[in-house]
């Protein structure tokens, strides 16, 4: 039996999904690769002391809103040309911009390069984005298109690299190079080769503001620099540790597991707990303080996203729908005004749906009683009989409400009338179109009588006597008014759940933004290891029939092994990791063909939802069933189990707390068990019959759920069992603790020992053996000299005296490092 144990290494290819803002403030995921082509030169620039703007007419005087644009001057060129731009900074007159200026190996540069600064005012941010290129400096916008020219300033780029500390403070003229209008202060970030000399990596402090925001985005980060500002959403430590096994008598096996630090917070660190704790504290302070704003439940914010949603995509689908039903009636076709009706009376079935819920009407209540206003214009409903018909001369219509009523004056029963006209106006489109095709139908047939000179004694309806009656004008006043009642139910809804959506904000808008930011880092880590881990998964088992089944029809568990202790800073890590795996439940990947040989991963979608996309080469995407080609979302489940081992869960298990572990573990347990039941309900009988053959799952979760409610101390046997019913469902494995380097390689090697002997057959007497030399020669001692640069576990002999026996390395192994 051979054993290979493989790991990615630092100079291969590493991707992370970079986060970045966008305009509404939600992330969007990229994919990065870094690339060997190093910047020659790269600075940032900040202002100091600008002047206030002219005072626009009739208007306070303000703060600048400040861009700098860049221009470059060649020594033999007869003028400079434009080169980048900084984001515009707003209402301050100290700015200090986010985006650097850099200049690639591959431009030309020199000491005599001069670089000018000039600095505007913008007015209409629409006319300045963010932008690199080489254009003529006469093609800069005029003022008049949305700013207003500050001052500016040049040097060369000699005097830069010259400068003490490569920083140059600069005086901002006016045009005529007389008034100093402020300082711009141009600091070096990052410099390859100029000329003869090389300089190292510079990061400077401009007057007490961190200017470390230019870097290079690593492919790496290490456990030491888990900390660091500039890294927070990288994932630590994160690899793949693959066992290979292969026997002359048996079929070869791999076995995979991710391992990687904790997601979480470590740079804003863990004082007040993690986010597990903060947000259940977050929403306590909303509860108890409702005297401010009305709470509304997360579910309930979550349900107000939802309808909006609903209501933007179908309102714009109606208004479509309705004009095709229009031009039919106009063509005079009976087939095609069927068949547009049909459309029609689905999707405002689908409008009308939407609003059963009661949110909307209590919403619209509370808002009325927080707003008081004028007395009320109540539109009038369509007229219609005791059985709901519409007279063809008298379409319902709907004047919309100018104000806000006061909520005594507020019919509660208001909005249910509202909402039912939507209904009764389609009703009354259906009848009309019943109508206007009957007749055209007897008109018809009365007309090919005649052609025959036969004589219809029955007296004949005036109506049907034209034929070729305009449906247009009959169908076009209907049409209006559901449109007009569709505008009315829109307008009241969107206030209502907009209203909904602030009491969200009016809770406390620092420490909401505090919190997203938290979950959004503690996501990014979470996700990046996800990613890394589907595509692993999807690469191995891309020619097993069942696994592909399995894919599509109930989605893969992602069964997550913590080793974290629930004592000290280790526990808000725990409530971080704990939140950030369960947001992975708003992940859903998509598979697609590779059309180039870029085949990295591509990231879209709002904190609701994500949406990864997996390119294949042509070659393996033929391989995919037909609803995954055809772009079907496949789902994933994450679970996390957690034990700590090392001498801190000790004392916590003593003289601490130990009910964050338990919680977790049981919350987990039963979606690990909602999965498999519907596993077992939704994968074909055939494929069943021979799973169960092969796995005794239900007696594999029974075990581990006497496990978890036995509450006892260190019970590594619960990761044993979460981690063997993962692979018999083949899920995707990861293994973490606080830097994936010691209680993760502990775990990890002897769990592929584990394996050895269950799978195939290592007698127990070469257990031991094979445990010590995994971890003194194999791929885990090789990641912790990758990590701390020496080749030491941080752990030291009284540590170890409270590990599990089998988690404790060969001697020799451990001393004192730098974790």
């Amino acid at each position: 039996m051979e054993i290979k144990e493989e790991g990615a290494s630092e100079e291969g290819q590493h991707f992370l999904p970079t986060p970045q803002a966008n305009d509404t403030g939600d992330f969007q995921f990229t994919s990065i690769q870094k690339t060997p082509n190093e910047p020659q030169l790269e600075f940032i620039l900040a202002c100091r002391g600008l002047s206030r703007p002219a005072r626009d007419r009739g208007r306070r005087p303000r703060e600048p809103n400040a861009l700098v644009q860049v221009s470059v001057a060649q020594p033999a060129a007869p003028g400079p040309t434009r080169y980048a731009s900084t984001e515009v900074v707003e209402g301050t007159r100290d700015p200090l911009f986010l985006t650097g200026v850099t200049f690639p190996s591959e431009y030309p540069i020199y000491e005599e390069t001069k670089i000018k600064l000039t600095v505007y005012d913008v007015k209409d941010k629409a006319h300045d984005t963010v932008q690199i290129s080489v254009l003529p400096e006469r093609q800069d916008p005029p003022p008049e298109a949305g700013r207003s020219f500050l001052g500016y300033a040049s040097f060369t780029v000699g005097e830069l690299l010259r400068s003490k500390e490569q920083l140059l403070a600069l005086s901002l003229r006016t045009s005529d190079g007389g008034k100093v209008v402020g300082t711009i202060e141009v600091s070096v970030v990052k410099m390859g080769e100029i000329e003869d000399g090389e300089a190292d990596h510079v990061t400077t402090d401009v007057q007490g503001q961190k200017c470390a925001l230019v870097c290079e985005w690593s492919s790496f980060k290490s456990s030491s620099s888990k900390g660091e500002k500039t890294l927070e959403f990288v994932p630590i430590n994160l690899h793949l540790q693959r066992m290979h096994v292969h026997s002359p008598h048996l079929k070869d096996a791999l076995y995979d597991v991710i391992t990687v630090g904790a997601p979480a917070a470590h740079f804003q660190g863990f004082k007040n707990g993690g986010l597990r704790k903060l947000l259940h504290r977050f929403e306590m302070e909303r509860r108890n303080t409702g005297y401010q704003f009305i709470y509304y439940s997360p579910e309930n914010t979550a349900k107000a996203k939802e309808v909006l949603s609903n209501i933007n995509q179908l309102q714009p689908l109606i208004a479509t729908h309705a004009d095709l039903l229009l031009n039919s009636a106009s063509q005079h076709s009976p087939d095609s005004l069927k068949n547009s009706l049909k459309m029609l009376s689905e999707k405002t079935e689908l409008f009308v749906h939407a609003f059963k819920d009661q949110l909307v009407r209590s919403a619209l209540l509370a808002l009325y009683t927080a707003r008081p206003g004028g007395v009320p214009k109540k539109p009038p409903s369509p007229k219609s009989s005791a059985d709901d018909s519409c007279p063809q001369d008298a379409p319902p219509l709907v004047g919309r409400q100018d104000s806000i009523p006061h909520h005594s004056d507020y019919d509660e029963e208001e909005w249910d009338r509202v909402w039912a006209n939507v209904g009764k106006s389609l009703n009354c489109i259906i009848d009309m179109v019943d109508k206007l095709i009957a007749r055209d139908g007897a008109s018809e047939g009365g007309g090919g009588s005649s052609k025959d000179g036969e004589k219809d004694a029955s007296p004949v309806d005036p109506i049907t006597a034209h034929p070729k009656e305009d449906w247009y004008e009959q169908l076009c006043p209907l049409i209006c008014a559901l449109k007009d009642c569709m505008g009315e139910v829109v307008n009241r809804a969107k206030q209502s759940l907009a209203f909904v959506l602030l009491q969200e904000l009016a809770a406390g808008l620092p420490q909401c933004l505090m919190l997203t930011l938290r979950r959004d880092v503690v996501f990014s880590q979470a996700l990046a290891g996800l990613v890394c881990g589907f595509i692993i998964k999807l690469h191995t088992s891309l020619h097993d029939p069942g696994f592909l089944q399995q894919l599509h029809t109930v989605g893969l568990v992602v069964q997550y092994e913590g080793l974290l202790s629930t004592y000290s800073d280790e526990i808000g890590m725990l409530e971080d990791m704990a939140v950030g795996i369960s947001d992975l439940k708003k992940v859903a990947f998509k598979i697609i063909e590779a059309k180039s040989n870029d085949v990295l991963p591509v990231i879209t979608g709002r904190r609701e939802h994500y949406v990864v996309e997996v390119k294949l080469p042509a070659r393996m995407f033929e391989v995919l069933p037909p609803p995954v080609r055809e772009g079907q979302l496949l789902h994933v489940h994450p679970v996390l189990f957690n034990v700590g081992i090392n001498e801190q869960q000790t004392l916590a298990d003593r003289f601490g707390d130990v009910s964050l572990q338990e919680s977790i573990n049981q919350e987990n347990f039963e979606l690990l068990k909602e999965y498999y039941a519907v596993f077992m309900e939704k994968m074909p009988p055939d494929y069943i019959s021979h799973f169960q053959e092969q796995n005794d799952l239900k007696g594999l979760l029974e075990n581990l759920h006497q496990n978890i409610q036995a509450k006892k101390r260190k019970n590594v046997e619960i990761m044993w069992l979460a981690a063997t019913i993962c692979r018999k469902l083949n899920g995707i494995r990861f293994t973490c603790c606080k830097s994936a380097k010691d209680r993760t390689s502990m775990s990890v090697t002897l769990e592929q020992c584990s394996i050895l002997r269950d799978e195939h057959q290592l007698h127990k007497d070469f257990f031991i053996r094979a445990l010590d030399c995994m971890r003194r020669e194999g791929c885990r001692i090789e990641n912790v000299l990758k990590n701390v640069k020496c080749r030491k576990y941080a752990f030291n002999m009284l540590q170890l005296m409270a590990f599990p026996k089998y988690y404790r390395p060969p001697e020799g192994t451990y001393g004192k490092a730098d974790t």
